[in-house]
């Protein structure tokens, strides 16, 4: 994610505070705080255990349970947190509650990108650092930015996770193109077998991904927040089906333009994104989220939600594997917008990197 280490100097942006909470009337949902924690990057549920995980860059994640907070586990000594590198997403596995297995996404201390299992205490509710295991370790020398960051449980039971370039500028090396490079992918990975499979090419930083299970059951979609270059962000929406194979174009382009002096366009075509915003009036990143499954959100309801790091504006539009439809702003809005993220029953909140977690929730009347 652009600009990740600079969030402390960007100055605070204003919000309305109503309550201690955030206020959309219009919307009529609101930022509901949770807590304060150390620059937070995720926040999810573990299957059978009541409350959420919050991950903290460092390496520390710590359960929250109402009012009560646990730490969870904290694999600092094996996180860096140079530039935009830290602990930066986890996902539990679909049998948590019988094999308590979990998997991080982290950078390490040369700067690769990990996706490391551990295994949590019987309980569900701990899990030792001992345990961690790394299944997958891509290499990533050259810079400390385009990190990707998301791993994630997809509709198939394996596990998906989005890589970076590998950093810099215009991905030099073309390793969004390089079919042999794990850099600038959407990975599949069999947690069992250690089994890699690249599923998708082209993307410059899949900071943030998700899948839609509520837009058409029958037919589950994902949707990816790519951070752009310096003119466009984009966001792409498809059948996830329709993913394995495809090609989502950078550094053939950034959203629908030309990227200059990039190799020529790949044969067969590339996936087009269904939103494209240009970097203008202090944006700077895309904050990919989910298509909301919470109906007491009901003005959210379907709609995906997503933000940007540098104005902490939130949005939503309708998903449509044509184009977006029906974008808006929600009034929302979260200083340093780290993250989104998602409970196994619908819940939704938003990370700040300065430390706030809030859950969206319905503004009565």
């Amino acid at each position: 994610m652009k600009r990740l280490a600079t969030a402390v100097a960007l100055g605070a942006l204003s919000f309305l505070v109503i309550g201690g909470a955030t206020a959309d009337a219009k919307l009529r949902v609101k930022l509901k705080r949770i807590g304060r924690f150390q620059s937070p990057t995720y926040v999810t549920s573990a299957p059978g255990i009541p409350g959420v995980v919050v991950v903290e860059r460092g390496g520390r994640m710590r359960l929250v349970q109402g009012r009560k907070r646990r730490n969870f586990t904290n694999i600092a000594g094996n996180v860096s947190t140079g530039g935009e590198r830290g602990l930066l997403s986890v996902a539990f596995a679909p049998s948590y509650t019988s094999s308590r297995l979990l998997y991080v996404y982290f950078t390490n201390g040369a700067g690769d990108l990990v996706i490391g299992e551990l295994r949590a205490d019987a309980d569900g509710r701990h899990a030792s650092p001992a345990t961690l295991r790394p299944i997958v370790t891509v290499p990533h020398p050259n810079h400390s930015n385009h990190n990707g960051g998301q791993v994630q449980f997809g509709p198939d039971g394996l596990l998906y996770a989005g890589t970076g370039d590998g950093g810099g500028a215009g991905d030099e090396p073309d390793n969004a193109q390089n079919p042999n490079s794990r850099l600038g992918k959407l990975l599949q990975i069999d947690p069992a077998t250690g089994a890699v499979r690249i599923y998708a090419i082209g993307l410059r930083n899949p900071y943030r991904f998700s899948f839609d299970l509520v837009s058409d059951p029958g037919q589950p979609r994902i949707a990816i927040g790519d951070v752009g270059q310096d003119r466009f962000e984009e966001i792409d929406y498809l059948p996830f089906a329709v993913a394995a194979g495809a090609n989502f174009g950078w550094n053939d382009f950034e959203g629908f333009a030309p990227y200059p002096g990039a190799h020529p366009p790949t044969a067969g075509g590339t996936v087009r994104p269904i939103k494209v915003y240009s970097l203008s009036g202090a944006k700077c990143a895309l904050i990919g989220g989910y298509v909301v499954r919470d109906s007491r959100l009901r003005s959210l309801f379907r709609r995906y939600i997503y933000g940007d790091f540098c104005t902490g504006k939130i949005r939503s539009l309708i998903p449509r594997t044509g184009g977006a439809r029906k974008d808006r702003g929600t009034g929302l809005r979260v200083r340093d917008l780290s993250s989104f993220g998602e409970t196994a029953d619908g819940k939704l909140y938003a990370t700040s990197l300065d430390g706030q977690v809030y859950r969206l929730v319905p503004r009565r009347r």
